[in-house]
C-alpha cells in the first residue's frame, strides 16, 4: 500500500517519529514530538492513541513512542520522498540547500511514488541528500554514516564533515560562506578557555573559525586523522 493513501497529518507525525530517533538514541517522548510536529501536547496525545489503534505505533501509557512494523515502512517512505526531493531541488534547480527544507515538506505530500521513482532515476540513485543524510532506498535499506558529534572529536583531530542538521536555515547560510560543507576536511583546534568553543580550519588552511556549542552540536564528522601523542 502506498504512503500517499494516508492523511498528511499522519504523514507528518511517522516521519517527525522515525527522524527524532535516527541521530539521537533518547526514546520519542510526546513533548518531544509535539515540538517537532509543532503542536500542542495534548494534539499529540490523541493522535498518538489514533495512530496506535491503527496498528502504526507502538505506544503505552507515559511511554516512549515507537513505530510498528508497518509505520516504520511508512515513515521510510516519506523521509525517502523528502531527502530525495531535497536532493532534485539542490541538483536540479539549483536551490541553495537552506531553502529546501520547507519546500519539500510541502511538495513531499503531493507527489505520486512514480514521480519520486523517477526523480531517484534522474539523479542516479543518490545515497545522500544535500544535508548528509542518507536516502532510504527504495526496498527501505538506510546506509547511515558511521559518523559522531563535532562538539565531542578530541582536538587536534582531522575530521570530515558527514552531516549538518538543517534545522537552522541561517546556520547553513553561515556555513556555505565559509566553505564548510558534506566533504569538508576539518582541523579541530582548541578554543578560548571556558567558552565552550572549538577552532575549526578547512585542512591546510591557516585561519580558524570559532564555532560554539549550538553549531558543534549540529554537525556529525568521521574523523580520518587522530591528534598526535608524544
Amino acid at each position: 500500500m502506498s504512503v500517499s493513501t494516508l492523511s498528511t497529518s499522519t504523514q507528518n507525525y511517522l516521519k517527525a517519529i522515525w527522524s527524532l530517533g535516527e541521530w539521537s538514541a533518547d526514546p520519542v517522548s510526546a513533548s518531544a514530538l509535539a515540538a517537532r510536529v509543532g503542536v500542542r501536547l495534548s494534539t499529540v496525545s490523541d493522535a498518538v492513541r489514533k495512530l496506535t489503534e491503527q496498528g502504526l505505533l507502538e505506544h503505552t501509557r507515559y511511554g516512549a513512542i515507537a513505530l510498528s512494523a508497518l509505520g516504520h515502512e511508512y515513515a521510510l517512505a516519506m523521509v525517502r520522498r523528502h531527502r530525495l526531493l531535497e536532493t532534485f531541488l539542490v541538483e536540479v534547480l539549483e536551490y541553495s540547500w537552506d531553502q529546501v527544507h520547507d519546500e519539500a515538506e510541502h511538495l513531499e505530500h503531493a507527489v505520486s511514488d512514480f514521480l519520486i521513482e523517477r526523480i531517484d532515476q534522474h539523479l542516479g540513485h543518490p545515497a545522500r541528500d544535500p544535508h548528509g543524510d542518507p536516502i532510504p532506498t527504495s526496498d527501505g535499506h538506510v546506509d547511515r554514516p558511521d559518523a559522531m558529534l563535532l562538539a565531542a572529536v578530541p582536538i587536534g583531530s582531522t575530521a570530515r564533515v558527514e552531516r549538518i542538521s538543517d534545522d537552522d536555515p541561517h546556520l547553513l547560510t553561515y556555513f556555505a560562506e565559509q566553505g564548510i560543507g558534506v566533504g569538508t576536511e576539518l582541523e579541530v583546534r582548541p578554543g578560548a578557555p571556558y567558552s565552550e568553543a572549538i577552532e575549526v580550519a578547512l585542512s591546510g588552511v591557516a585561519a580558524g573559525l570559532s564555532l560554539g556549542r549550538s553549531a558543534t552540536s549540529s554537525v556529525w564528522v568521521s574523523v580520518i586523522a587522530q591528534p598526535a601523542t608524544s
